[in-house]
């Protein structure tokens, strides 16, 4: 079979469910079976595709066509300026999240040394985006996952920084290490009544414990506003990424345990989603 029947056949077959990027998803897992890039996969249409290549680009295809995300199957994602590798055992990066990224920047001067604390660094993307920006910083990042650790420790090293970011499998409640600079962290945020409405592709797929943020969808952000007064320095940053409606309640909270609120940033879709937050006392 050539590239551009199998083309054809697995786009029709993800359309029948409703997938949202059919062609794109075809084209992307044949770029993968076959290690080339997808832009000469398309100049070269008539190659033929070898038997093994077709079973596993049918097992691929039927994992897509089953609603996983396309991070997943292909085992990474782009993320800020860099690829980062991707399992179940990790949030899949997001663009709105590089806003996190784009803000704690303006906080960390190039020529100085900060101390920052990563709270829940699944994939490692952020505090690993950071680094390779500014790298006189020194970072730890934790995560309750084991798993996602493990998958943060291979960014780490994929980028040539598991010397710089201290990598610990512990719980916010239970960590001592005071004078941080500054705290960022994209927490669990999403309630449970907004988790049922989730697109199938998070929904069954994505670690629940790094989406689910309780009844109301503030158990983890509080626990992180409340545990950062302590470990932050006096005018320590505290950036955050919330949910597009949090960010009143959210902003109570902070002013509640002596934090300024310095901006509010809003995504790519015009929604409130990060809060770069100052601790006064």
């Amino acid at each position: 079979m050539i590239y551009r029947e199998i083309i054809k056949k697995g786009s029709k077959f993800l359309k029948k469910n409703k997938i949202k990027n059919p062609y794109l998803d075809t084209e992307l897992i044949l770029s993968k079976v076959t290690k080339k890039k997808r832009e000469e996969i398309l100049l070269n249409v008539n190659n033929q595709l070898k038997n093994k290549d077709i079973k596993k680009f049918n097992k691929y295809l039927f994992r897509r066509y089953e609603k996983e995300p396309m991070a997943y199957i292909l085992g990474y994602k782009h993320f800020w300026k860099s690829k980062f590798l991707t399992n179940k055992s990790v949030l899949i990066p997001r663009p709105d999240t590089e806003l996190i990224v784009e803000e704690t920047l303006n906080y960390l001067p190039m020529e100085k040394s900060k101390k920052i604390l990563d709270v829940g660094t699944g994939s490692g993307c952020i505090i690993v985006s950071l680094l390779k920006e500014r790298p006189k910083c020194s970072a730890t990042a934790i995560d309750v996952s084991k798993n996602a650790i493990n998958v943060a420790k291979t960014n780490a090293k994929l980028h040539q920084l598991e010397n710089k970011i201290n990598f610990i499998n512990i719980d916010i409640d239970k960590y001592k290490s005071y004078n941080y600079d500054l705290i960022i962290s994209n927490p669990p945020y999403i309630n449970s009544i907004d988790l049922k409405r989730l697109d199938d592709d998070i929904k069954f797929h994505e670690p629940m414990l790094a989406i689910s943020g309780g009844s109301d969808g503030f158990k983890v952000l509080k626990k992180v506003i409340i545990k950062s007064k302590k470990l932050l320095k006096i005018n320590g940053k505290l950036i955050l990424e919330v949910g597009h409606r949090q960010n009143k309640q959210c902003s109570k909270i902070l002013y509640e345990n002596g934090y300024y609120i310095n901006k509010i940033s809003k995504d790519f879709s015009g929604k409130d989603r990060c809060i770069v937050s100052t601790k006064l006392q």
